[in-house]
């Protein structure tokens, strides 16, 4: 078998099913990583392939991190799982509390899941329940917005906006969706785009028609991301902000993309400066060394529950997952902030992303580019598709820049960039110009 299956026989790559995958195309040309450092992967074949997209939007602090290396090796020998109910350990405590210093004021209690998906369904449930809580009962809608991606659990795809990771799976929870802000007038804006912010009315088109009694929450990305890259449009996030405090209604940003630097902050919430009611985290958390989500509240929701007369004893809140705060992704994830902070790294993608906002925007007169958009170090480039398959030229240009040794994110009729934060301005030069090259090639 040829060294790109990795010593796999066909038996072993059938057995796995795998997620978000073309599984045919992928099993017959199987694309295999077998190591990681800094800012490279190293496939099956020994080459070195650039990581354009740190991950999967998880590793801004590169790969093979000593720090988090030795944090988990001594925390598996230490404690390698401690009963997530009833029972605590030192490192989830402090982790939450680190937490917290990146988030903005008000959001001070951390509820640990184990992915992004479930941090949003964490948020979903606790809304809802927020509301009864508060005497509100039939505050139980749930408002996304079209081309928003939240995971893949129920609640999320029902609130999540993206057609196709919906329709397999039949009827989802009631919701109703804003208006996307991808406007055709916004085409190659560099940040945050000038036109849009009306589009946030749409919500107060919701309230008229369901009234707001019947609303929990509202929930967007503050820059979309899955979907192709898509800041928000200047003063569009604070309207949302003001129409859910004038109605009683919770504002959920999910920052599973957008958190700990990705957009040059602390924060989404930060470089957009709203701050919402609750924020969902996950991916950069850990740097991707291990599975971890959170979700972040401010502190009135979690007092409305302990405000109770019933035993102490008694649950205030019956929600949980068994690797809740597992001591061994928690001790990755104090060791990957405490990285992040030391090096600076925040600020650093905030020079770096100036560099890079003029650079890629080189490609706006490649062939097929009808937009580019970007923000921090993401950026999403739309391609003029084919008739009848949006999805097939992305897919080609991924799979030529993976030919010349990059690897770059292809999704819908886009091509997604989520550069490292430790990113050099030569090896942004270098994606951009393959980029370019790959463009002019499958023209």
């Amino acid at each position: 078998m040829s060294d790109k299956f990795a010593g796999l026989t066909q038996s072993q790559l059938d057995a796995h099913w795998m997620p978000f995958t073309a599984n045919r195309q992928f099993k017959k040309d199987p694309r295999i990583l077998s190591a990681a450092d800094g800012c490279y992967y190293t496939d099956a074949q020994g080459r070195q392939v650039f990581d354009g997209l740190s991950g999967l939007w998880t590793c801004g602090l590169g790969h093979n991190i000593p720090e988090i290396t030795e944090a988990v090796s001594n925390q598996l020998k230490e404690l390698d799982y401690s009963p997530a109910f009833q029972f605590g350990h030192t490192k989830s405590f402090q982790f939450a509390e680190r937490i917290t210093q990146f988030m903005p004021d008000g959001l001070n209690r951390v509820f640990f899941t184990n992915s992004g998906s479930e941090a949003v369904e964490t948020s979903l449930k606790i809304a809802r329940a927020y509301w009864r809580q508060k005497g509100q009962p039939s505050k139980t809608r749930l408002i996304g917005r079209a081309k928003g991606y939240h995971g893949v659990n129920f609640g999320g795809i029902s609130v999540g906006g993206i057609g196709t990771n919906r329709a397999i799976f039949g009827e989802t929870l009631t919701t109703d969706h804003l208006r996307h802000t991808l406007l055709p007038e916004n085409a190659f804006s560099k940040g945050m785009p000038e036109k849009g912010a009306e589009l946030a009315d749409d919500l107060t088109e919701l309230i008229a028609l369901h009234d707001a009694s019947n609303i929990a929450a509202v929930i967007v990305e503050p820059m979309a991301g899955s979907c192709g890259v898509l800041p928000p449009p200047v003063g569009y996030l604070q309207r949302l902000r003001d129409i859910c405090t004038d109605n009683n209604i919770l504002l959920i940003f999910d920052e599973v993309i957008c958190g700990f630097g990705r957009m040059g902050a602390k924060t989404g919430s930060e470089a957009f400066n709203v701050t919402p009611d609750i924020i969902t985290l996950a991916k950069q958390i850990t740097n991707g060394a291990l599975p971890l989500g959170a979700t972040v509240f401010k502190q009135e929701i979690y007092d409305t529950f302990m405000d109770t007369d019933a035993p102490e004893y008694m649950l205030e809140l019956p929600h949980g997952y068994t690797y809740s705060a597992h001591p061994v992704p928690c001790a990755a994830g104090l060791a990957a902030l405490d990285v992040l902070e030391q090096q600076q790294l925040i600020p650093r993608v905030a020079r770096t992303a100036v560099h890079f906002e003029k650079t890629i925007h080189e490609l706006k007169d490649c062939p097929n580019v009808v937009d580019i958009r970007n923000y921090g170090l993401a950026s999403g480039i739309t391609l003029h598709p084919y008739p009848g398959e949006p999805a097939k030229r992305p897919f080609e240009v991924a799979m030529n820049m993976w030919d010349k040794g990059f690897y770059v994110r292809y999704g819908g009729d886009t091509i997604q960039l989520g550069l490292p934060f430790i990113v050099e301005e030569s090896q942004i030069d270098s994606v951009v110009s393959a980029l370019s090259e790959s463009l002019d090639e499958c023209a």
